[in-house]
């Protein structure tokens, strides 16, 4: 196998740079370039030289031997000075030793996964852990990298294989007297993986929502000062403003990060009736959008204007509370009155959501889930028939532990690894 090694820090001008080495050859490579054997296990300050002896930096060299190391083989890192410079000769002095190369991206964590150091839910979330931009993607990443859903997915496979188990005895041992009912405690089992799995099933909308961004439309007629609460809310002019209705004409974006949570805020086009080609074309995607989003803001004098059913979290507000006098659920984006009640309220209502998050955050973790639940409900109509149908149930059961096992990459995947490895970075 190949010795891999690519830089792990970002890209530019840094105080210190890292760059990594993984393989059979990391350890000799490395001792060759630090001018002298390094420790298996450790670290040691060194002068790194090219082949011909010139000095490129002092550096700090860790070792990690495997398979105690990030990819469960001998690696070893080089802090260097963060220069572009060094870096450059590094990477080019590394690549003329045989046996070593340029990593592709993610190769280091496929070969942390090959070599049983991450299963592949960990792995896709240690890449939401590099791309978390708020707390609760922190905190979500981390759970499913500390092994959350790969515990959930063993403890459903032994009680799975405890369960097919037991029916197999009593299919094998059909012409025989089994010493003791066993259906009792099959149907148990299924039952409780079942009722484990529901909740985790549910939950992968909501845990996807924070991996990618909650949707907050902001709604209304022309003119009723959508645009200007979309730029208070962001803190800067984001969209158009002006006295002329119909000025938004189409949907404009702004992510942001509310009470720790990923929020992408929409402003819509005025909703109303319109000869305008264009606006009419804006307006229908208005109406889109908000229809999929998950919350919505209505700017409405009166709740007859609002075109839209009102679902039960949806917020409406009166508009432009300035120009109004002590009116209850006013807002003004213009003076900032009502803003800061209506971020703790998004707040609220959308942390709510968030907390019937699950482990799983995936439409790949949701699918094989469903696909094992179906076939585990299958099984318990079907025990229910007799023994004489057993082996129909205990296939059931089968090709539900085969679809758990797909969550941790055991099985079946192969398809699945060059797409999300190559979402890495070269030094991941």
């Amino acid at each position: 196998m190949d010795t891999i090694f690519a830089l792990a820090s970002a890209q530019g001008k840094a105080g210190v740079s890292v760059i990594r080495l993984s393989g059979p050859q990391a350890l000799p490579t490395a001792s060759k370039i630090s001018g002298g054997a390094l420790p298996t296990v450790g670290r040691a300050l060194r002068v790194l030289s090219d082949q011909s002896g010139e000095r490129i930096d002092e550096a700090l060299v860790l070792t990690f031997a495997g398979p105690n190391s990030f990819t469960g083989e001998d690696t070893v890192e080089f802090q260097v000075h963060g220069s572009t410079s060094v870096v450059s000769a590094m990477l080019a002095l590394l690549a003329e030793f045989d046996g070593v190369r340029l990593a592709d991206p993610g190769e280091f964590t496929r070969r942390a996964l090959e070599n049983g150091k991450l299963d592949l839910s960990q792995v896709e979330a240690l890449a939401d852990l590099i791309d978390a931009e708020t707390e609760a993607q922190r905190i979500q990443a981390q759970t499913v990298l500390a092994g959350g859903l790969g515990a959930l997915a063993e403890r459903w496979r032994v009680d799975l294989i405890r369960a097919a188990s037991l029916i197999e005895v009593t299919i094998d041992f059909a012409d025989e007297e089994v010493p003791v009912d066993v259906t009792d405690e099959v149907t148990a089992l299924l039952a409780g993986v079942v009722s484990d799995l529901q909740p985790q099933i549910t939950g992968v909308q909501i845990a996807e929502r924070i991996r990618s961004g909650f949707e907050v439309a902001i709604v209304g007629t022309p003119n009723v000062g959508k645009s200007t609460l979309l730029n208070a809310l962001a803190g800067r002019e984001a969209a158009i403003t002006s006295e002329y209705a119909g000025t938004t004409r189409d949907v404009i974006e702004v992510r942001m990060d509310l009470a720790g949570l990923p929020v992408t805020l929409l402003d819509t086009a005025g909703l109303r009736e319109t000869d305008d080609h264009v606006e009419g074309i804006g307006i229908e995607l208005a109406k889109k959008r908000a229809e999929t989003a998950d919350l919505r803001v209505f700017l409405a004098e009166d709740r007859n204007d609002i075109d839209l059913p009102i679902r039960q979290q949806d917020i409406v507000l009166k508009p432009k509370a300035d120009l109004l006098s002590g009116v209850p659920g006013a807002i003004s984006g213009k003076t900032g009155q009502g803003v800061d009640d209506l971020v703790r309220e998004i707040g609220r209502i959308l942390k709510d959501r968030a907390g019937k998050a699950g482990i799983a955050t995936r439409a790949r973790h949701r699918d094989a889930m469903k696909a094992a639940s179906d076939r585990l409900m299958s099984a318990q109509e079907i025990l229910k028939r007799g023994p004489e149908f057993y082996d129909i149930a205990a296939e059931d059961m089968r090709s539900a532990i085969r679809s758990l096992e797909t969550l941790v990459g055991r099985v079946g995947v192969e398809n699945l690894l060059d797409e999300i490895f190559s979402s890495f970075c070269l030094g991941k």
